[in-house]
């Protein structure tokens, strides 16, 4: 075993936890049964297979684990037991299989090179950790060799070799000059991926003594330094020019392997003058798109997470006006061993049976053994339960002794996977984890779930009872969840009380009670309304709530879905809400929300602001009330009322509304009678028999109505038989045997008599039967009891009183009680038309078994799990109701690769019958959502890093994420977009290459194998010189207001020099904004000529700096005043401020003379000039030395001749490229032979000039510093 896996370089390590058990049984996730049930080892935590450490630091290798009881560690050493008693070096952490080599203090990291091993065991079996190959990293000096210099034919090529001492890991190479710059290249000079710098042809600009090649070693943080080359061009007339011929490869074919996964880099570089162009192609085949990437101006191609598709053949061609040369190189995509299924842990009770699965792919296929306990299975106890069936471990009838961990190794020549799986079989008594007496509260008419979290091996069952002493609970009241918890779908106030929950297998049983409240729903009894409010004004809305009297509401105001305004004009108080001085932002929709620990409801209403209107000459009102009224010609079912109108108000009386009162069955309460235009005076009113009418009139004009006039006298009208009968009669039944004979009873006024009474007739429709009648006082209902279940009736209610009978009334159909329907839909047939649609069919119920109005169909429809996760969660039934006799119907808003059930029930009036046999569907796979977040850190010169979360809801099987990024200028103009394919189980990249000091734009999403899902964006910035950008930004942009102008003011916090603009406009208004230039860097500006009177809005920005705007602030102007401008060059205090200020000014020009001639000439400048100080001297062009200097840090000058800059920083238009590149700083020295080890992430050194003395020439540790 461990022959096949030290071949491997994987870095993955595998994490296996009790919460991905999938088995026979669900073992809950509580922690307390955790730690009680027995569990075999489980390793949680280990160091990388290929594991490179530090040799100055102390080495720790990984190896944690857990179980029940914990598990004991062990470790072996090149195939043997490593003993760490003997080794004084070597602890082991308390609790932890975790390693700890002591190399800080005496140790050396080379005498524990080797591949180590961890072992955690338990009486329920051991778990292996990877073979851990732990090498010390190496950074080897460079070897000494004397370099000749190179003398090159103008136009001829050259290559100039690094060739790097070896190290582990092998070290990046990079090219720079003496003073640490970066030496230039491009499609003529290039580096080559051995390091290698390559010429394509060489010019007079090559000759240089400085090409040194330079060896960076990350994990020792150390950088060597080669010899400086130098290159010398000698120049011939004319220059030959040549076609291209190939400097790497050589020759014309070649071959190169790649593993599956990985980056495949090819490269061609060629000679040439002109400069050759080189250009890729696969033959028989395009370039896969997407994963393919130009570097190294199109020398080198690279592809990233190739595949065994990415196998053939690659031709590079470089051509130029002479010719063409191509090579061609073919390319073998092997693979590593790769999982299809690993093992799972597997749990199970005494008596099941069981299998464990190990499947794996690669190039070439691997090949699988098993191990029990760390023991080949060939060698390892024999258990009769097992039977090992290729990639496959039976188990049949297993008992507890079965228990063990099997370890799966699938290897072949590229690398190996090794996976932990355990087998545990328990036998436990059942156990309830749902706390006892635990209280549920649900609103009436709502879902109520009572939960029984239970476990036991063998599964137990599980009843429910009410009360103690209840009887089992059954039938269509009550769901039965698989994970013990009882649903009431519709908990009504006799839900309420307490719930016991009994647990039993055949190792004992347990029970547990729970207690239900059902609280009244929270109502909202009066809403807030619409309203239409003058600016300026004051406006509230109200909100009163109903509610439990056991339960504390909240209320909260929104305006716009969000939070009120930080204003206090704005006064929330018990019931209502109201804004004071309303302005035209407080224009929109406010929202009353009420909140209980139950339940939530809300209400809401929309405010419009308008303008107020200017004074009215004239004042307009409403009419003054009618007077005098007078009846006459009084008959016994008519009569005429006059009466003289009131004031009109300047608002002509566009109609009269007259209104009766009838003293004898209504006193106090006002009806209509009629209406007449308001031309009129008198109306004609039609009257009712046995009514004591008084009448009173009300004018109406365009502003509103009147106040109601005086009533007028008393008439009292004759009595009669009734003219109507009741309306709105109707048979319905309550119970299936009755029916409820219901009408709309007449209205005092109605009677026309003393002695109301209804006679109420009944008879079976469609029979022939006579007419039961009943007469009956004082009630608008009568029930027939006794009735067949749903049969017509013909019903008629006829009015009388002491004079006689109304008209025959009309008759009407109706039905006796309904009843539950008898039967459930059949053929119920789902047909999936995509991920989150299905369409369901059912046979309809025959009529006479609905026993009752046919109302439609509901369907009843959840989701089982979700087939990505596999992890099952509380259900929530779903229904669709389908009026009518409808036989299908559509299931939208369905979630993605899904299980789903459902059923199907026919429903009357009485309510819902039987449902249908649960239908299982699945849903196919759909895109993802975006993923969860995007966070981009550790900004540097060349790189981001990216980190991101995987998608809430994933749909499917995720296989890859699409990165896409693009940068932006300082115009907001996107450069090109560049696009990257990362696999889906990676949650973070480095991206590397950037440009420094550059804004770039990310586009983030997941894809399924049905596509793309929605991406999320970002915005990030790398650094300049290794210092975070200042964010410019405009805040406080505060107004000073008069009559025409107004005083603008800003803070701003940003780069220096910035072009600052302010814009304006009349608020609320849709015009243009208007902008006015600010001059040089003010943060204040003036606006002039604006209206009085009027309300601006304002907002400050800066251009050239990504066209960043402040906030807007809105401010209004003085109303216009009367003009008192006074002649100031007429006041005599003005006239007497001048005269002062001429005095001032002569005595000022007097002493000024007088000193002039006492001083005399003083030769300043030919004094300095001839007493210069050597330490303030300008800096000398011809040998580049300092007069001046004074260090950034130290405060103290030195002397000339430094090469560095006084700031030891290098400028950045000298060079655009560094060692910044490669470190963040460099604290190191060098060697005799001229290389250079340092730490490039260590803390700057100070290096004080003392004295007079001149400063020694800078060290390439303290050049290097620069660059930080």
């Amino acid at each position: 075993m461990t022959k096949k896996m030290s071949m491997s370089t994987s870095k993955t390590s595998l994490v296996l936890f009790l919460c991905q058990i999938i088995s026979a049984l669900d073992v809950p996730l509580d922690s307390k049964l955790l730690e009680e049930l027995s569990q075999p080892p489980t390793i949680t935590q280990q160091s990388p297979k290929d594991y490179i450490v530090d040799p100055r630091e102390n080495i720790v290798i990984q190896c944690e684990a857990k179980g029940k009881p914990p598990p004991s560690f062990s470790w072996t050493r090149n195939g043997t037991h490593f003993d760490i008693d003997k080794d004084a070096q070597v602890t082991m952490k308390p609790n932890s299989g975790t390693l700890v080599i002591n190399i800080m203090n005496g140790g050396k990291a080379e005498a524990y090179e080797g591949v180590y091993q961890c072992t955690a065991r338990n009486e329920r079996g051991a778990a292996v950790s990877n073979n851990i190959v732990i090498r010390p990293s190496r950074s080897p000096l460079w070897t000494k060799e004397k370099l000749e210099p190179n003398h090159v034919r103008e136009g001829d090529s050259l290559v100039l070799h690094c060739r790097p001492p070896v190290g582990l890991p092998p070290p990046i190479i990079f090219w720079m000059d003496n003073a640490f710059q970066r030496l230039p290249q491009s499609e003529r000079v290039s580096q080559g991926l051995n390091g290698d710098l390559y010429f394509s042809n060489v010019q007079p600009e090559d000759t240089r003594e400085d090409y040194i090649c330079y060896a960076r070693f990350n994990h020792t943080q150390t950088i060597q330094q080669k010899q400086p080359i130098s290159v010398k061009v000698f120049s011939t007339k004319p220059v030959t020019e040549r076609q291209p011929v190939l400097l790497t490869p050589t020759g014309s074919t070649s071959t190169k392997v790649e593993l599956r996964g990985n980056v495949l880099l090819l490269e061609c570089i060629a000679a040439g003058l002109p400069t050759p162009v080189i250009h890729w192609i696969k033959e028989g085949g395009e370039l896969p798109a997407n994963r393919t990437f130009f570097e190294n101006f199109k020398k080198t191609l690279k592809i990233i997470d190739v595949s065994e598709a990415d196998s053939g053949n690659y031709k590079c061609i470089a051509r130029n006006a002479l010719g063409s040369v191509h090579h061609v190189i073919s390319v073998t995509v092997k693979a590593a061993p790769y999982w299809i299924t690993a093992p799972r842990n597997l749990v199970l009770s005494p008596g099941e049976d069981g299998t464990l699965i190990c499947r794996a792919n690669g190039s070439p296929k691997p090949s699988i053994s098993w191990l029990a306990n760390g023991v080949p299975i060939a060698i390892a106890p024999e258990d009769p339960s097992r039977k090992v069936d290729g990639d496959t471990i039976i188990f049949s009838h297993v008992q507890e002794r079965s228990s063990a961990v099997y370890q799966c190794n699938a290897s072949n020549e590229y690398g190996y996977l090794l996976a932990n799986a355990f087998v545990n079989v328990l036998a436990e008594p059942p156990r309830i984890l749902t706390p006892a007496n635990k209280l549920y509260q649900v609103i009436a008419d709502s879902p109520a779930l009572l939960d029984c979290a239970y476990f036991g091996s063998p599964k137990p069952e599980i009843e429910w009872f009410k009360g103690v002493k209840g009887s089992i609970l059954r039938g269509n009241e009550y769901v039965f969840h698989d994970n013990g918890t009882l649903e009431i779908p519709v908990a009504q106030k006799s839900n309420a009380g307490t719930y016991t929950c009994v647990a039993r297998n055949e190792l004992g049983k347990i029970q547990n009670e729970v207690q239900l409240e059902i609280k009244d729903p929270t109502m909202i009894i009066k809403q807030p309304e619409y309203k239409v409010i003058q600016r300026y004004g004051q406006v509230s809305f109200e909100c009163i709530i109903k509610h439990d009297s056991t339960l504390l509401p909240t209320v909260t105001w929104l305006k716009d879905n969000d939070e009120l305004p930080d204003d206090e004009r704005f006064l929330v108080g018990k019931d209502n809400l109201t804004i004071m001085n309303v302005t035209d932002k407080d224009d929109g929709t406010y929202t009353c929300i009420v909140n209980t620990t139950l339940d939530s409801v809300s209400a809401s209403a929309v405010l419009t602001v308008v303008a107020a209107p200017p004074t009215p000459a004239i004042i307009y009102a409403r009419p003054n009330p009618p007077f005098d009224l007078e009846l006459t010609g009084q008959l016994e079912r008519s009569i005429d009322l006059s009466w003289i109108p009131g004031d009109e108000n300047n608002s002509p009386i566009t109609s009269f509304v007259v209104e009766f009162e009838d003293a004898l069955h209504e006193p106090g309460v006002w009806r209509y009678q009629t209406e007449v235009p308001g031309t009129q005076t008198m109306a004609q009113l039609k009257l009712s028999p046995y009514v004591n009418y008084s009448f009173r009139v009300i004018a109406v004009n365009r502003i509103g109505r009147s106040q109601p006039s005086e009533p007028s006298e008393q008439y009292l009208t004759k009595s009669a038989s009734p003219d109507e009968n009741p309306a709105n009669v109707q048979g319905i039944g309550s119970e299936p045997d009755n029916l409820v004979i219901t009408w709309e009873p007449l209205k005092g006024f109605q009677s026309n008599g003393p002695g109301l009474q209804y006679k109420v007739s009944w008879r079976q429709k469609d029979v022939d039967d006579e007419w039961t009648s009943v007469i009956v006082a004082n009630v608008s209902k009568y029930i027939v009891s006794g009735t067949p279940t749903f049969v017509p009736y013909e019903v008629k209610v006829q009015a009388l009183n002491d004079l006689g009978y109304a008209p025959e009334p009309s008759e009407v159909i109706g039905h006796s009680g309904e009843d539950l329907p008898m039967v459930a839909p059949g053929n119920v047939q789902v047909h999936v038309i995509n991920s989150t649609l299905a369409k369901v069919h059912w046979d309809p119920v025959p009529l006479k078994s609905v026993r009752g109005h046919l109302q439609g169909y509901k369907v009843y429809y959840w989701k089982v799990q979700s087939l990505s996760r596999r992890s099952r969660r509380h259900i929530e039934k779903k229904i669709l109701t389908f009026r009518g006799n409808k036989t299908f119907g559509m299931l939208p808003g369905l979630e993605p690769y899904s299980s789903y059930k459902l059923n199907v029930r026919v429903v009357n009036g009485k309510g819902e019958g039987p449902a249908s046999p649960d239908k299982v569907f699945k849903t196919p796979e759909g895109v993802p959502s975006s993923p969860s977040f995007l966070k981009i850190t550790n900004p540097t010169l060349d790189s981001l890093t990216l980190e991101w979360g995987s998608p809430t809801h994933p749909n499917g099987v995720l296989t890859s994420y699409t990165l896409k990024f693009q940068p932006i200028n300082n115009t907001h103009e996107l450069g090109p977009l560049v696009e990257i394919r990362i696999p889906a189980n990676e949650s973070s990249l480095i991206l590397k290459n950037l440009n420094y000091s550059t804004r770039y734009k990310f586009y983030f999403n997941a894809q399924t194998s049905v596509g793309s899902g929605s991406q999320i964006t970002e915005e990030a910035v790398t650094i300049m010189d290794e210092v975070q950008p200042l964010y410019p930004r405009i805040r406080n942009v505060t107004t000073a207001a008069a009559e025409t102008y107004a005083n603008i003011s800003w803070e701003y916090e940003g780069p220096d020099h910035a072009n600052f603009y302010v814009e304006y406009g009349v608020a609320g208004s849709k015009e243009d904004w208007k902008k006015e230039i600010v001059n040089g860097s003010r943060s204040f500006f003036v606006l002039k000529g604006l209206t009085p009177g009027t309300a601006y809005k304002v907002r400050v920005g800066a251009e050239g700096l990504s066209g960043f705007r402040s906030s807007e602030d809105v401010f209004e102007t003085g109303p216009a005043m009367a003009s008192r401008q006074v002649d100031i060059a007429t006041q005599g205090w003005f006239i007497g401020l001048m005269c002062a200020v001429a005095l001032l000014i002569l005595i000022l020009l007097i002493v000024c003379f007088i000193r002039r001639n006492k001083g005399g000439k003083y030769p300043v400048k030919e004094k300095e000039d001839a007493h210069a100080d050597p330490e303030i001297q300008p800096m000398k062009e011809d040998d580049g030395t300092f007069g001046e200097y004074s260090d950034a840090e130290d405060h103290k000058p030195l002397k000339k001749g430094s090469r560095t800059p006084s700031d030891r920083t290098v400028k950045k238009e000298d060079s655009d490229d560094s060692l910044v590149d490669y470190g963040e700083g460099v604290n190191g020295q060098f060697n005799e032979d001229g290389s250079f080890i340092g730490q490039y992430s260590g803390k700057k050194e100070k290096e004080p000039a003392e004295g007079n003395e001149s400063s020694e020439a800078p060290s390439p540790v303290n050049a290097m510093n620069s660059f930080v």
